[in-house]
């Protein structure tokens, strides 16, 4: 696998070089189209009153004129997929130095009520979900929450190869954020798939033809009316006929268009999108399963949201008023297109949501294929599925913090034990709680975890860690955190779960903290839970000597040369230095 650093880098460099050299050609073609229509007025000027030059020359500089315009908007389409992927190249840089926390925090999807994503800062500010979303569609985003929320164990080892084959595919990755970064829709997914499901036909069957029927009539009764046959006023009147069948439809017509209008860009964007999937070859078996999912027999699904989209922009010519005069008068334009557009929603509304879910799938996994770029010294898991180990990882980390800075920790626990973990302030045992959190969560959704090696048997994570009380609810923090206890009594009735609790019971007084968090552990070991619990609480440690399930470990600290020193590993064992008198005198409170 190409450095990734190196990657980036070759990548700015290209992309620079190649949206400088589109530029300079906008400017090229933007001066000869204005050369063209100089020329073209002179000529012009020059050859009046010979009109049959003159037409001649109009018709040449139309006709060079346009070709121009053609050739400038394809260019101007690559220079902006090319400005998009510079973009994207500059951000992972930035990204790589640590700067990321301007970027979508997700703070929306905070949710306190969750298993485990508000306590091991899932989402908000600095989180896991800010330095790795790459997703650039709604949806994507959508998909990519879902994920790291799901709790799923199963299948994580097609999610790992889908991944892994993603993060080899980097340059397609970017492309396909790229395409989907360059129109802003005006719509959700979901709010477009409601349209189409729910959309009702109205145009009759018949209009698949009258509008051709009506418009071979118009352009008769021009010609006779040219060669003066009839009188142009017969002409004149046959366009109040045109206006006066379509006004029949216009109050429905005007309900479609809007919805219309609103789904244009998402259908422009999508048939782009599905084209490069389509494009692609994949070789893990979940990517083939998604690529299979948007295929029709006779027409790849490019095409046909292709053709859905120019239907959708001929309903939005209607918008010119002299268009939608005589094109409806004339043409019956708003009946025939939407009569195309009916007929797509009738023959193919049913297969949108498989599109669409497949373009948030691969968004998604395209994020998460470049989180496995960007850490090719992270390992994924190996799935054990008969072993009585759920945890054996070596040099495990929090992914969060600076490889310089991180202290990296060996950790092994089977099923059903429980690990009571002590320490002073701040000596790291908040962070190894979130730490273990992130692994599984990170191993559960398919990605490679911090650590140098991970032997891992799927479970599902539960934590309470950040409780809080609730003004509305009138609840306080006590009966809140009552309550996050009693659904991990409830939850572990029903299956495994891996529980992860920090300093339970902080709202009651100490002796009662310490009856209570003893109880609520014997329970828990009783419910054959596996889990760790930090606490201040020594007299907690106690209860290894009656629980075999029961381990006790601890964060060290200890005060060298009046300063207070962390070496943030994990041992075996009952923490016996503390240091809050420490601090409070260091710092003059006492």
């Amino acid at each position: 696998m190409k450095d990734k650093n190196a990657f980036y880098s070759d990548n700015i460099k290209k992309y620079t070089s190649v949206v400088s050299s589109l530029k300079n050609r906008l400017i090229s073609l933007s001066s000869i189209r204005l050369a063209v229509f100089i020329l073209s007025a002179i000529g012009l000027y020059l050859l009046y009153p010979n009109w049959k030059f003159m037409l001649l020359i109009g018709i040449i500089g139309v006709v060079v004129f346009v070709f121009l315009l053609s050739r400038y908007t394809d260019y101007k389409s690559k220079l902006e997929l090319n400005q998009s992927l510079l973009k994207i190249n500059q951000e992972e840089q930035k990204i790589a130095s640590g700067e990321f926390e301007h970027r979508n925090p997700g703070s929306n999807f905070q949710n306190p009520n969750h298993q485990y994503s508000f306590d091991v800062d899932l989402f908000g500010k600095g989180s896991f979900f800010q330095y790795s979303n790459r997703t650039v569609l709604g949806s994507g985003q959508d998909y990519l929450v879902q994920m790291l929320t799901a709790n799923d164990i199963s299948d994580i080892e097609m999610r790992q190869e889908a991944i892994k084959e993603l993060s080899q595919k980097q340059e397609w990755s970017q492309i396909f954020s790229a395409t989907g970064s360059l129109i802003e829709t005006e719509s959700s997914s979901e709010e477009i798939l409601h349209w189409l499901k729910h959309h009702k036909p109205f145009v009759p069957h018949y209009m698949s033809w009258l509008p051709w029927v009506f418009s071979t009539i118009s352009i008769i009764l021009l010609l006779l009316s040219v060669f003066e046959t009839i009188d142009i006023s017969l002409f004149g009147y046959w366009l109040f006929a045109g206006l006066a069948l379509t006004g029949v439809y216009l109050k429905k017509i005007n309900v479609l268009a809007h919805n219309s209008d609103k789904a244009k860009a998402t259908f422009k964007q999508f048939s782009s999108l599905l084209l490069l999937i389509e494009q692609q070859k994949f070789s893990s078996e979940l990517l083939i399963v998604k690529q299979q999912q948007i295929h029709l027999k006779d027409i790849k699904a490019s095409s046909i949201v292709k053709r859905f989209s120019k239907h959708l922009d001929a309903l939005d010519n209607r918008n010119n008023l002299i268009g939608a005069i005589f094109g409806n008068g004339y043409l019956l334009l708003d009946l025939k297109n939407t009569y195309k557009i009916e007929r797509w929603i009738t023959n193919y509304a049913h297969k949108a949501e498989d599109w669409f879910e497949t373009i948030a799938f691969f968004d998604a996994y395209n994020s998460l294929g470049t989180f496995a770029f960007n850490h090719p010294n992270y390992v994924f898991p190996k799935i054990e599925l008969h072993t009585n180990t759920v945890l054996n990882a070596k040099a495990l980390g929090h992914p969060m913090i600076s490889e310089g800075k991180r202290v990296a920790s060996d950790i092994i626990i089977d099923k059903q034990q429980f690990f009571v973990v002590t320490g002073a302030n701040m000596a790291g045992k908040s962070t190894f709680l979130r730490t273990v959190s992130l692994h599984i969560i990170m191993a559960n959704t398919g990605l490679p975890v911090c650590a140098s090696s991970s032997l891992y048997t799927p479970i599902k994570l539960i934590t309470s860690m950040r409780t809080s009380d609730s003004l509305s609810d009138e609840s306080s923090y006590f009966f809140s955190e009552l309550t996050r206890l009693k659904f991990i009594v409830e939850s572990i009735a029903d299956e495994p779960y891996f529980i992860i609790l920090d300093e339970i019971l902080k709202g009651t007084n100490s002796t009662d903290k310490a009856i209570g968090s003893k109880r609520f552990v014997e329970k828990l070991v009783e419910g054959h839970a596996t889990g760790v619990i930090a606490t201040h609480d020594l007299s907690l440690c106690e209860i290894s000597e009656t629980l075999a399930e029961v381990k006790n470990y601890y964060f060290d600290a200890e005060i060298i040369d009046d300063e207070l020193y962390f070496d943030y590993k994990l041992k075996k064992g009952i923490c016996q230095n503390m240091n809050a008198s420490f601090l409070m005198k260091k710092m003059n409170i006492v």
